[in-house]
């Protein structure tokens, strides 16, 4: 079989078609009997309001025509957009030239990043397996694998021999296993085989990993493709006849579509287990992949940010440099007279050993002239926060000037996940850009990805002076983080159980935080949702993130 985790995009309906019918001709010439492509592959995913539009709807299935018509010996499972009494998220089973089946998705997810019952009503239509080379397949689509109340269980006891999931989910940290566990448990109560295909890719906000995998009918994992790889994969799997047992349903009713299995001596593909990336690798290549796709599927192609020389631009610059390649980076050091000398050499060293151009727009002038300007009206009032935030503002803009003189140049942003969370950013400067790169990697894990890719390189790219020195923003003598900030050690893990885990003040008292800490750090965090709201999007690395997964209200009286 081919397990096609692709990387689609959303409402590219012809450029999905030419991925698909690449991976299908892949797979006839491999002599495959069937190859799964992920959920909603016509359309990308997730399409959101597309759907709502009658025209997308109607170009999703013509787009699905095309694929059946081109389709021969091995059945292709494709995920589309059905149209009956309402829409549904389904795949169609296409060989011999036509549709063969539909199976259309029963459990909508609706909750973290998901609206599937915005757009969709549940399939109610009868099972159906399909026989392929002599063994009967069930599908099931992403969520109705993931619940006991899915489709696995009753397709297996009505005879399905393999069931294929086609797929849409996304990447956070730990998810990866959480699929291969939550599969196999599934698979070995059913008794039959599990093929589940993942997308790959960034699509907005979202991360796509792949990671497509097999398993047999114990739950054991015979197969697994890489993670963060757009690629197509063929397995040979012996799948012993199924026999019915005692407690078993019903059978049920089979579309035949194929007998025999096309065997050729020279396409054995015994199945390959890719091992997993660490967890530090895994999240680093995501942001990789997000960076690139969202700079790339929205039609840019070069990346320019603010290098200060601290840990979390020396982070962003580099994986935009993974992402597109340093010549397509263009970091711009704008310092001011608060800037250290350590920090603008460190900068032009990152600079160097990575391969990005440099260019120096110093600011004092501008800040003095914003400074004179604003005199008048600031006259009988001492100097406070809105001098220091002229600066990232005087740097936002011009940022935003060379993204604007530079067509394909889009503005990347660098502040963290903790930074956001307690609003310790300027808006409308360094929040000022196209794309937040680490917008949901707290800043101990930004450390931790710094040291990673360090030693990925055996050599020096970011300078060791970025990694210990004490974190500032350098808008005033001698600032640092810790003077505004408790420390990081303490930070993160209580923004992690406020924001991820929703804990209340009492809940976090009780698990012995500082109440005057927790006082001071949730009322912060509540207070910043405005600012968040007008941040540039960026990709989801945990299991709640800023944006589209975690959506509190900006006006908000609560204080639990």
């Amino acid at each position: 079989m081919g397990l096609a985790q692709l990387n689609t995009v959303v409402g590219d309906l012809d450029g999905n078609v030419e991925r698909i019918l690449d991976a299908y001709e892949a797979a006839e010439k491999a002599h495959c009997d069937i190859i799964v492509v992920p959920e909603l592959a016509i359309t990308g995913y997730p399409p959101e309001d597309l759907i709502l539009k009658p025209g997308f709807v109607a170009a999703n299935r013509a787009a699905l025509q095309r694929v059946a018509a081109r389709t021969r010996h091995c059945a292709a499972v494709v995920g589309f957009v059905d149209r009956g009494p309402a829409l549904y998220n389904a795949a169609a089973v296409c060989a011999a030239g036509e549709v063969q089946g539909i199976y259309r998705k029963r459990l909508l997810p609706n909750y973290a990043v998901f609206d599937e019952a915005r757009y969709f009503a549940p399939g109610t239509t009868p099972l159906t397996l399909f026989q392929i080379a002599g063994v009967k397949v069930g599908i099931a689509i992403c969520e109705d694998a993931w619940r006991a109340e899915g489709t696995i269980d009753p397709q297996a006891a009505g005879g399905a021999e393999l069931v294929v999931i086609p797929n849409g989910s996304p990447y956070f940290e730990g998810r990866p296993d959480e699929r291969e566990q939550t599969v196999g448990v599934r698979a070995a109560a059913a008794g039959c085989h599990v093929a589940y295909v993942n997308q790959v890719g960034g699509q907005d906000e979202l991360i796509f990993d792949g990671g497509s995998f097999v398993v047999d009918d114990h739950g054991d994992l015979l197969a697994r493709l890489p993670q963060m790889t757009n690629t197509v994969a063929f397995v040979d799997l012996i799948i012993a006849p199924f026999s019915p047992t005692p407690g078993n349903g019903p059978s049920l009713p089979v579309i035949e579509i194929s007998t025999a299995a096309a065997s050729s001596p020279e396409s054995h593909c015994p199945p390959t287990i890719t091992p997993r990336l660490s967890p530090v690798a895994e999240v680093y290549d995501a942001l990789v992949l997000a960076t690139r796709d969202y700079i790339t599927k929205n039609g840019f192609h070069d990346a320019v940010l603010g290098l200060s020389g601290g840990v979390d631009s020396s982070l962003v610059a580099v994986i935009a440099a993974d992402a597109l390649g340093p010549e397509h980076v263009h970091a711009v050091s704008m310092p001011s007279r608060f800037s250290s000398t350590g920090s603008q050499t460190d900068a032009a060293a990152l600079c160097t050993a990575v391969g990005i151009e440099l260019r120096t727009l110093a600011i004092e002038s501008a800040h003095a002239a914003f400074l004179e300007l604003l005199a008048p009206s600031f006259a009988g009032r001492d100097p406070d926060l809105t001098e220091e935030n002229l600066q990232p503002r005087i740097r936002g803009t011009l940022l935003m000037a060379l993204s604007n003189k530079f067509p394909g140049w889009l503005v990347l942003t660098t502040g963290n996940k903790s930074e956001l969370a307690v609003g310790y950013s300027t808006l409308y400067g360094d929040t000022a850009g196209g794309f937040a790169v680490i917008k949901d990697v707290p800043k101990l894990l930004v450390y931790d990805l710094c040291r990673f890719r360090n030693e990925r390189a055996g050599r020096e790219l970011i300078p060791e002076a970025v990694l210990t020195k004490p974190p500032s923003a350098e808008l005033r003598p001698d600032q640092r983080d810790d003077q505004s900030l408790p420390p990081y050690e303490i930070l993160d893990p209580l923004l992690e159980a406020y924001v991820e885990h929703d804990l209340t003040r009492a809940d976090l008292v009780a698990q012995g935080f500082d109440p005057a800490l927790v006082e001071r750090i949730t009322r912060l965090v509540d207070l910043s949702e405005y600012k968040r709201r007008q941040n540039p999007p960026g990709p989801r690395i945990s299991g709640k993130a800023f944006g589209k997964d975690r959506r509190m209200p900006i006006t908000n009286a609560y204080r639990g």
